[in-house]
């Protein structure tokens, strides 16, 4: 069985706690959150890769819809960040690396579906 063969509803939680996690890891105090070994950019990437991975992975037939809310979220989030405190800090190269995160996701993405679809001629 697919991911994407679940109930909607269940698709649309299962993605809301992706966000939910997301947003916890950016917008919570930054001496609260694990120490991690890579570039704040690097960070930011591999997140909204995971984040439009699992968008793809739970609704394939949607992959605008979710590249465009995963790059929004990564906008508002640096909006928020810009407002708060709390030791974050609002930085656009985060929304460019966000960007670059979403895009591999979508060459992966497109990548696997070219490759079924010479597979099954």
């Amino acid at each position: 069985m697919r991911l994407s063969d679940l109930p909607r509803p269940l698709r649309l939680a299962l993605y809301a706690l992706a966000v939910a996690i997301l947003l916890y890891l950016c917008l919570a105090p930054s001496d609260e959150l694990p120490t991690v070994n890579l570039w704040d950019k690097e960070e930011h990437a591999l997140a909204w890769f995971v984040l439009t991975v699992t968008g793809l992975t739970l609704s394939h037939e949607r992959p605008r819809a979710i590249a465009l809310f995963a790059f929004f979220l990564g906008v508002f989030v640096e909006i928020v960040q810009g407002l708060m405190g709390f030791g974050r800090d609002a930085d656009w190269h985060d929304v460019a690396a966000d960007s670059v995160g979403i895009t591999a996701a979508f060459i992966g993405y497109f990548a696997v579906v070219l490759f079924r679809a010479r597979r099954r001629r």
